[in-house]
């Protein structure tokens, strides 16, 4: 008899628990997975994939007034909430099926409940049944962090957020991550008043300067407004149902719904991690060396659990190299450097490699290049917001070691411009590559 139940148990059915697993699978080895909420982890269920859905329809806002300046009428347009929600929530429970069945397809046994470690070898269903394996993977992913205010029962999270009975009209939202500057962005363009309210005075932390100012101001014009330095105190609910929410050095506003959009922390209360030993860093992530194994040599864990970097696509790279290493024999890493990003903000963000503030820092000399332009999609548009392209070069090589946008379709054109970054190709190399006229993405290989 086989000394273990599995080969490998996998806990979090997430993107990156679900690549592993299938991973591992594929390469022999008998696997299960076990997961409490549902297949498909932050990113399908809570996170990207349907907020981006959202993304796009509250782009219809602005596209329905521009269409009238290309000749087209349009009476009786109106927005519901509930089809919008509805829609996109259907589109969640499909995807929630590919997953499983990528699952089933792999011979991969499935527990919709919740496993925590009972020790290095081990794992207990809720259920009560005990299960051990000769590796164990956690890839739970992270929570939203919800502050500790008086009244925050009455608070939402980008969780909760798809599920809202009736659009609110008045929304308060605090934080200004890209979280926070999404969701500003869908109320706005959808109808909201939206106030933004942030413990410091600066919003995406991390992105480059130029963007973050431009992004403010544009936003600012669209009608968001921002209290800095004032984080919120108190939240009351109304007998209408409403709530006033106080906030530092302000009087209370008056809104619908409260957006807590913090930050996100590793999901790892409860796990039973320190029955193996195992101790958990300064923000409840699971330290990990460089193949993401923890201290115990039969304990791995990938994804926002590890708090390296909190991004889909590298949870699931993280589970891939995970699989390779330890089911084919093949020790694989992944490369932290010249990760694109995005923000699907009103307008867009996308950068890769270092910011000015960082290139200053790792670089004897740079030199700056940007295009300051005005798309040609908003030439019929009461869009007044310019696009923004910046590109910083390490002087002694030529090599561009980083490219920031924001503008409409900025992270569709990155992606392709990141290939270039990570690949170490110049300045001079992007000047000898032709335009193609007329787009936004011409300005790349135009920058002087």
């Amino acid at each position: 008899m086989a000394e273990f139940d599995y080969d490998l148990f996998t806990i979090g059915a997430g993107s990156g628990g679900v690549r592993a697993s299938r991973v591992a699978a594929s390469h022999g080895a008998k696997v299960a997975v076990a997961e409490e909420h549902r297949v498909g982890g932050t990113c399908v269920i809570r996170g990207c994939v349907p907020k981006k859905l959202l993304v796009y329809g509250s782009h219809f806002a602005h596209d329905l007034r521009d269409a009238a300046n290309y000749g087209w009428t349009i009476e009786g347009a109106s927005f519901d909430w509930p089809t919008m929600r509805d829609n996109v929530l259907a589109d969640v429970d499909r995807l929630e099926k590919a997953y499983t069945s990528t699952l089933e397809g792999h011979g991969v046994d499935r527990y919709l409940e919740r496993a925590v470690v009972t020790g290095p070898n081990s794992v207990k269903l809720s259920s009560g049944r005990e299960i051990t394996a000769k590796y164990i993977l956690v890839a739970v992913g992270a929570w939203p962090v919800m502050p500790e205010i008086d009244g925050a029962e009455h608070c939402i999270t980008s969780n909760e957020a798809f599920h809202l009975p009736e659009f609110p009209k008045r929304v308060l939202i605090q934080g200004a991550g890209y979280i926070a500057m999404e969701f500003a962005g869908i109320f706005n363009s959808l109808g909201a008043q939206v106030t933004v309210v942030n413990r410091s005075d600066v919003i995406l932390r991390g992105y480059d300067e130029s963007l973050r100012d431009r992004l403010l101001q544009a936003t600012m014009t669209k009608g968001i407004e921002y209290r800095f330095n004032s984080p919120i105190e108190v939240v009351t609910r109304q007998s209408d149902g409403s709530f006033a929410v106080t906030t530092k050095g302000h009087e209370p506003i008056h809104v619908n719904a409260v957006m807590i959009a913090t930050g996100r922390q590793p999901k790892t209360e409860g796990l039973g991690l320190e029955t193996a030993e195992i101790k958990l860093g300064s923000n409840g992530e699971i330290p990990v060396d460089d193949y993401s194994k923890t201290i115990c040599d039969s304990i791995f864990a990938v994804g926002d659990v590890t708090n390296r970097v909190q991004l889909t696509p590298i949870a699931i790279r993280e589970g891939q190299a995970f699989a390779d290493t330890v089911f084919a024999d093949k020790p694989t890493t992944v490369d932290y450097r010249s990760i694109p990003s995005a923000v699907f903000s009103q307008p867009a963000i996308a950068s890769v490699g270092l910011t000015e503030a960082q290139a200053r820092k790792e670089c004897a000399d740079i030199r700056i290049y940007s295009s300051d332009f005005r798309p040609m999609k908003n030439t019929y548009s009461d869009h007044i917001e310019r696009g923004l392209y910046k590109m910083i070069v390490d002087n002694e090589t030529g090599k561009i070691v980083g490219l920031h946008m924001i503008g409409p379709e900025a992270p569709e054109i990155l992606q392709a411009a990141a290939i270039a970054v990570k690949a170490g190709l110049t300045k001079d190399d992007f000047d000898a590559t032709v335009a193609l006229h007329p787009s936004m993405a011409e300005e790349l290989v135009l920058m002087r």
